[in-house]
C-alpha cells in the first residue's frame, strides 16, 4: 500500500472539495479547503519526502474562464516535480504528450474514452498511440446507483452506463497502466471509505489501483487495509492536516513505510 498523495486544483487554487458537489455552471463546488499554497508548494513536499505516483487533477472544465489559471498552477506542481506525479483532467490523445513533456509522469484519463454513456475504444487506440499505455491511468472514479457502481464521468457529473466490474477491470486493462478509483459518494465527507467498493477491489489480481474517498483516521487505513488484502495504494486529502485535517502527514508516511514491508 503506497501513499498517493494530490492536488486538486479548482478556479486556479489547491483546494479540497467535497466531489459530488462539483458544478461547472458558474464553477462551484463545496469547499472544505482552500490553500494559501500554490501547486509547486505541495509537489516540493512530496518530492522532498519521495512520495511518488501522486496526481494533479484539473477541476474545471476547459470552457471555464478558470480553466487556464487551474492548468498553469498544474503544470507549475509539474515543473517542480518531473516525472513524480500524475496529471488528470480533460486528457485526450491531442494534449496528453503537452503534459507529459511538461513533467506528469502519466495521464489520467475518464470523459475522453467514456462517451455516451459506453466505452469508447477507438478513443482508447487513440491515447494507447498517442503516449503509450505506460503513461495512461483510467480513472474508473464511480458512484452507486440501484446498488451497483457506475463509472462516473465530466468531473464526476455524469452517470455512464458501464457498471464497475471485474470484467471491466481487466478488459480495460489492456489499455493502461493503473487504475485511479474515486468513490464519489464520500470523496471529500471525511467520513470513512466505502467499504463495499474497497472488497470489491481487493478480490482483484494484477491490477495496480489507487483508491481515493472518505479516508478520514488511522483507522480508516487499517480498514482499507484489510479490505483490500494490502493490494490498494491510497490518497489522503481533506483530512490531511496539510490541507486542514487531524490526520498528520508524517503518520500517513510512516504508515506507507510499514505496509510496504
Amino acid at each position: 500500500m503506497r501513499f498517493r498523495p494530490c492536488i486538486d486544483i479548482h478556479n486556479g487554487q489547491v483546494k479540497q472539495i467535497v466531489g459530488g458537489s462539483l458544478k461547472d455552471r458558474d464553477d462551484q463546488a463545496q469547499e472544505n479547503f482552500v490553500s494559501a499554497q500554490d501547486g509547486g508548494y505541495y509537489a516540493d513536499l512530496y518530492r522532498r519526502h519521495g512520495i511518488f505516483g501522486g496526481h494533479i487533477i484539473l477541476l474545471n472544465a476547459a470552457s471555464s474562464p478558470y480553466y487556464e489559471a487551474t492548468k498553469a498552477q498544474a503544470k507549475l506542481a509539474l515543473s517542480h516535480f518531473p516525472g513524480g506525479l500524475q496529471i488528470g483532467g480533460g486528457i485526450t490523445d491531442t494534449n496528453a504528450a503537452e503534459y507529459l513533456d511538461a513533467g506528469a509522469s502519466h495521464v489520467i484519463v475518464t470523459s475522453f474514452v467514456f462517451q455516451n454513456g459506453q466505452i469508447y475504444r477507438e478513443n482508447l487506440d487513440k491515447l494507447v498511440r498517442a503516449v503509450g499505455k505506460e503513461h495512461v491511468v483510467l480513472d474508473v472514479s464511480c458512484r452507486k446507483k440501484d446498488g451497483r457502481y457506475y463509472i462516473v464521468t465530466d468531473r464526476w457529473q455524469k452517470f455512464t452506463d458501464v457498471e464497475l466490474t471485474e470484467e471491466v477491470f481487466y478488459d480495460l486493462k489492456q489499455y493502461c497502466d493503473e487504475f485511479l478509483i474515486h468513490a464519489v459518494d464520500v470523496e471529500g465527507k471525511v467520513n470513512g471509505i466505502e467499504e463495499e467498493l474497497a472488497e470489491m477491489m481487493g478480490q482483484l489480481e494484477g491490477l495496480t489501483m489507487t483508491y481515493a474517498g472518505g479516508i478520514s483516521s488511522m483507522e480508516d487505513l487499517e480498514r482499507l487495509k484489510k479490505l483490500g488484502q494490502g493490494k490498494l495504494d491510497f490518497t489522503v486529502g481533506s483530512a490531511l492536516d496539510i490541507f486542514g485535517g487531524n490526520m498528520k502527514f508524517e503518520d500517513v508516511i510512516a504508515f506507507q513505510s510499514e505496509s510496504v514491508r
